[in-house]
Formats: structure tokens, sequence, C-alpha cells
């Protein structure tokens, strides 16, 4: 499977512009997201030390995938500029089911409730039905995750399951639902 995604496209929303992560995306600052306890507090990577290596290794991987699609979620600002403020992920795709998982993170704090996580998933949602040709995408979210939940039915995924006390949250167990929205239910 070839990639379909080249490093020079831009997906844009009224909020935010997607692109592929580069390697230059790979600074200290994005480390310091991943070890922020409040950004990380339910990213899978809080389980492992960051570093600036973990992050290039990473984003190295992502980039040589034919399977996924790590894109940088940059808010679209009035003077032009376009601040990567955090990560949104396609993939892994499975082409025999047409299917991939969505996740992402807003790792600036200060890009926190305006609305750049919505937007950037509406964004990738378009990418993923239009550009990638699939018929269904899923996403996970810790049940305590208020805002990612808001954030997954706003743009149309629907609560498909709850895992009953399935991931580890602040030394307790929280419930791990799964969200899914299919082409066919989705509007552009």
């Amino acid at each position: 499977m070839a990639r379909l995604i080249s490093p020079d496209e831009r997906f844009e929303g009224p909020l935010v512009q997607l692109r592929l992560v580069t390697m230059a995306d790979c600074t200290e600052r994005y480390v310091d997201w991943l070890r922020d306890p409040e950004v990380n507090r339910y990213l899978e990577t809080r389980w492992s030390p960051q570093s600036l290596e973990t992050v290039q290794a990473f984003v190295a991987d992502l980039l040589q995938s034919e399977a996924s699609y790590l894109l940088a979620i940059t808010e679209r600002r009035a003077d032009g500029d376009a601040r990567h403020v955090g990560n949104i992920k396609i993939g892994p795709v499975d082409p025999n089911h047409a299917c991939a998982d969505v996740s992402y993170f807003v790792g600036e704090r200060a890009a926190w409730g305006r609305g750049l996580a919505t937007d950037a998933v509406r964004v990738a949602t378009h990418v993923a039905f239009e550009r990638l040709s699939l018929h269904r995408l899923q996403a996970g979210a810790y049940a305590r995750n208020v805002a990612t939940t808001r954030v997954l039915e706003k743009c149309g995924y629907k609560l498909e399951g709850r895992l009953r006390a399935r991931l580890r949250l602040d030394n307790a167990w929280d419930d791990h639902l799964l969200f899914g929205l299919h082409r066919d239910e989705w509007t552009a």
C-alpha cells in the first residue's frame, strides 16, 4: 500500500490546518507536552519515559508507515502563522476492511477549550473518508475524559461500546468507551 498523503499537503478547517508531522516538529516543546501530567493524563505514552530521541523515533517510524498518518494540528492564526499545538493520527488503516483508528491530543494547554480538537477531528475525518476512501473510523476514550467524549460526539461519532474497568487511571480503574463512525453516517 503506497502512502496517500504527501508531506507538502495541507488540510484546512476553520480553526486548524493539518499536515504530516515532520522531523522538524520533534522539539523539546513536543517532549514537554508528553511529560506534562495534565496533557498526558489520558495518553498511553505516559507509561514510558519520553525524550527527544523517543519522539524522533516515533515520528520517523510513522513517516515510513504505509498504514498510519501522523498529522500535526496547527492553529490557524490571523497573522498567517500556523503554530503546532498537537497531533492527530489516522491509523493503522486496515485495507481489507477500509477502517482505521483516530487518536489525538492537544499539547498546548493554552489552546484547550477553544474548539481546536473538534475542528481537527472533523478535518481528519474528512481526510479519512474522502482522501483515504475509508468506510469506518473508530476511537477510544477513557470514560472520565469528558472533553474527548464531547469532541467525538460533536463530530458525529457514536458510542458503540463500553469495556468496564479496562483502563488504569489515577490508581483506579476506568471504563474504556468505544466510538465509531461509518462513512454513510458522516456529514461533511
